[in-house]
C-alpha cells in the first residue's frame, strides 16, 4: 500500500467491552462512482449493467443524480480526504469527455483529495471510445483499466464483446500514449478455448508491457445468460494447465502476483482495490454503488438503489437513495476483513486487522489456529497470510471465520 496511511483520529476516552466497537483510527478513504450503462450486455455479466444508447440528455440527468448523491453521502464522512478514485460500470468510458471532466470537477468541489490521488476510469475498447482517451487524462484520468477478456474472435463474439482483436490492439496503443498505469483485463476458461488459445491471449497482452493485468476465470454466475444457457466450458484438468502456464507466463514477463487476480510491476499495483482488500473505507455513490465507512463506535454498509431511472428519481429525496444501511455485527468483523485480506499474496499485519476491525488476536485465535491445522494460513501470525494452499482454497478458508449460528 506504498504512501498512504491510517488517519489518526481523537484517542477515545471509552472502556472497551466485548460488544463495543472501538476504532482508535480511521483506514484510507476511496470513491466509487458507478456508471449502470453498457452498449450490450455480456452474457457472463453479474454485475448492475443496463444496455441503452445513452443520450446526452440522460447523461446530464444521471451527472446531476450522481452530484446530489455525492453531497448527501459527505456527513458521513466531514473532515476526511479521499486517497482514490474508481469509475467502473457498466461502461464509463460511454461517458462523453465533456461529462467525465464535469462529474470530476463535480467532485473536486466537494471533497478533499490526495495531491497524487489515484483515478481509475474502466474503458472498453472500441475505436470510438478509444479516441476520448486524450480527453479523460486532460481531465485528472490517471489509471485505465481495459476490458480486453480476449483477443481471439470467436471467444470475443462467444463473450458478447462489441469490440474486436484489431479494436483492442488500437486501444491499448492509444491508451499507452497518455496513461501511464494501465490495467488489462484477461480471461480464460473461455467456451472451446484450447490452452493454446489461453496461451495465445496471454503472449498477446504481455507483448504490451503494461503495469498492470487481471487475470479471472470464467464462472458461470447466477442471474446471467450463460447461467441459464451454460457453454461449454474446459473441462477441469485442462483448467488447471492454463492456469499453471499463463502463470508462468506472467511470472517470467516480471510482473508480480500481489492478489489471487492481480498482477503488476513494482509500483503498478492498484491502490483502490487494495484499499477494498485491506477493509479500507469508500463512499459509494450511482445506480446499486455499495460503501464501507468506519466511524470510532461502528462500521457502516451502505447500498443504493439498482435501477438507473429509480436511482435518478429517489436520490432527489433525503436518503431515499438508500435501500440499505446498515452496522456490521461484532461477530460479522473478522470474516469481513478476512475475505478481502487473504485475498493478498502477502497478507496483512495482524496489526492492521486489529485497527481496523477493533478486534485482537485473541478474539480469532480457535480460528486462527484451525487455519494452520490445515495448512491454509501461515504460522507467522504477525503477518494474517495464506499458504499457497489456502490461495488454491480461498473460499474454505475465509469461511473458517464465519460467525457461528447461535441456537434459541
Amino acid at each position: 500500500m506504498n504512501k498512504k496511511t491510517i488517519i489518526p483520529i481523537q484517542t477515545l476516552q471509552k472502556v472497551n467491552t466485548k460488544n463495543e466497537l472501538i476504532l482508535e483510527s480511521l483506514p484510507p478513504l476511496s470513491l466509487y462512482i458507478h456508471f449502470p450503462w453498457c452498449v450490450k450486455k455480456c452474457p457472463y455479466c453479474d454485475f448492475n449493467s443496463h444496455s441503452i444508447e445513452v443520450n446526452p440528455i440522460e447523461e446530464i440527468k444521471y451527472l446531476d443524480a450522481l452530484c446530489k448523491d455525492l453531497e448527501e453521502s459527505l456527513p458521513l464522512v466531514w473532515g476526511r480526504r479521499i486517497h482514490s478514485i474508481f469509475i467502473g460500470g457498466g461502461t464509463p468510458s460511454l461517458l462523453s469527455a465533456e461529462g467525465l471532466d464535469r462529474l470530476l470537477a463535480d467532485v473536486r468541489a466537494r471533497i478533499g483529495m490526495d495531491s497524487d490521488i489515484e483515478i481509475t476510469l474502466e474503458a472498453n475498447p472500441s475505436s470510438v471510445e478509444a479516441e476520448k482517451f486524450a480527453s479523460y487524462a486532460k481531465s485528472g484520468i490517471n489509471r485505465i483499466s481495459l476490458g480486453i477478456q480476449s483477443f481471439n474472435e470467436r471467444h470475443l463474439k462467444d463473450l458478447g464483446r462489441v469490440h474486436n482483436k484489431a479494436d483492442a490492439i488500437h486501444a491499448i496503443h492509444i491508451a499507452k500514449q497518455f496513461f501511464q498505469h494501465i490495467n488489462l483485463d484477461l480471461m480464460y476458461g473461455l467456451p472451446m478455448q484450447s490452452l493454446e488459445e489461453a496461451i495465445a491471449d496471454i503472449d498477446t497482452a504481455l507483448s504490451f508491457n503494461t503495469d498492470h493485468l487481471s487475470l479471472y476465470q470464467l464462472t458461470l454466475e447466477p442471474n446471467t445468460l450463460f447461467a441459464k444457457l451454460p457453454p461449454p466450458l474446459p473441462d477441469e484438468d485442462l483448467i488447471a494447465n492454463m492456469q499453471n502456464s499463463l502463470l508462468q507466463k506472467i511470472e517470467d514477463a516480471g510482473l508480480n502476483r500481489y492478489e489471487v487476480s492481480a498482477y503488476s510491476k513494482k509500483g503498478g499495483s492498484c491502490f483502490h482495490n487494495i484499499n477494498y482488500w485491506t477493509f479500507g473505507d469508500y463512499l459509494g455513490i450511482g445506480a446499486g454503488a455499495h460503501g464501507k465507512i468506519s466511524f470510532p463506535d461502528k462500521i457502516l454498509r451502505t447500498v443504493k438503489e439498482r435501477h438507473p431511472a429509480t436511482y435518478m428519481q429517489s436520490v432527489w429525496s433525503p436518503n431515499k437513495a438508500v435501500i440499505e444501511q446498515r452496522s456490521v455485527a461484532q461477530d460479522e468483523l473478522a470474516f469481513e476483513f478476512m475475505l478481502g485480506a487473504l485475498r493478498l499474496k502477502d497478507g496483512v499485519p495482524m496489526s492492521i486487522f486489529e485497527q481496523r476491525t477493533g478486534l485482537s488476536q485473541i478474539d480469532v485465535q480457535s480460528e486462527l489456529e484451525l487455519a494452520m491445522s490445515k495448512g491454509l494460513l501461515d504460522t507467522n501470525l504477525l503477518q494474517l497470510k495464506a499458504t499457497p494452499l489456502g490461495l488454491q482454497f480461498l473460499n474454505d478458508l475465509q469461511e473458517l471465520f464465519l460467525p457461528v449460528a447461535t441456537d434459541f
